[in-house]
């Protein structure tokens, strides 16, 4: 008989589990799924180009955001974290797929880049390693990726890295007829053990989830071109969020 629910880790592993092997998506026991998603370069996926997303570039375009430290959360090929480090910030990368970042670091390696590159659980990762604080985090397409639960963890590490008057910029799966995503109540992932290929947020959604936060920017992505020098779908949020309050309180261990 199992009785070994004791801290708040303990039920976000229990939780994890439901999902098995789909978990190898977002925690730090696999990287499997995203390395055979990673292996063929030349797959036909349109953020597999060296582009920054536009609303990143239309962050900075504007004076939103001004060079300073970066972290960049599921970085795959690196094509945002190079940006910003030829911006002159200084990024740190993190992701699960060691085949993501070896693509990545072959392509700062050639654009003389500067980034530090992790691998890992961003949730796992020590302060040691994600020192912060950052003035910007930038998520292009790890937050869908995560099970309900796991936006506690989310949560937590933004008031652990963001810095006072930073910003966090995020991009994700839209709802609705012209989005991506499943629509699902968070209760029914559970009931069905999946997360059908990642979770669509309405704007309301994000506004309550990042609420301790202000709001700067809320749109559904541009339609980008393949001849852009940017990424864009619509059928992804972008978001532009700042910290002017203080971290929320942290949920205790039991």
């Amino acid at each position: 008989m199992d009785r070994d629910i004791r801290t708040i880790d303990d039920v976000m592993n229990l939780l994890d589990g439901l999902f098995a092997p789909a978990a190898d998506r977002w925690t730090s026991g696999g990287s499997g799924w995203w390395d055979d998603f990673y292996a063929d370069r030349a797959r036909p996926v349109p953020f597999f180009a060296a582009k920054p997303d536009e609303s990143l570039a239309s962050y900075v375009e504007r004076g939103l955001i001004t060079p300073g430290r970066a972290l960049d959360l599921g970085c795959g090929p690196g094509r945002n974290a190079l940006y910003l480090a030829a911006l002159g910030f200084e990024v740190d990368a993190v992701d699960l797929s060691p085949a993501a970042l070896a693509w990545a670091k072959d392509r700062a390696r050639e654009a003389g880049a500067e980034v530090c590159f992790h691998q890992g659980d961003a949730f796992a990762l020590t302060r040691a390693e994600l020192t912060g604080p950052y003035d910007l985090v930038h998520d292009s397409g790890c937050f869908h990726h995560l099970p309900p639960h796991r936006r506690v963890g989310y949560l937590d590490l933004l008031d652990r890295v963001l810095a006072p008057g930073g910003h966090f910029s995020l991009t994700c799966f839209a709802a609705g007829d012209d989005g991506m995503g499943s629509r699902l109540p968070d209760a029914d992932f559970y009931r069905q053990g999946a997360l059908h290929g990642g979770l669509a947020y309405e704007d309301g959604s994000l506004r309550r989830i990042f609420g301790h936060l202000t709001e700067v920017e809320l749109r559904r992505m541009r339609d980008e071109p393949e001849s852009s020098a940017h990424f864009g779908e619509p059928f992804l949020w972008t978001a532009l969020f700042r910290r002017d309050t203080p971290a929320r309180a942290a949920v205790p261990a039991r």
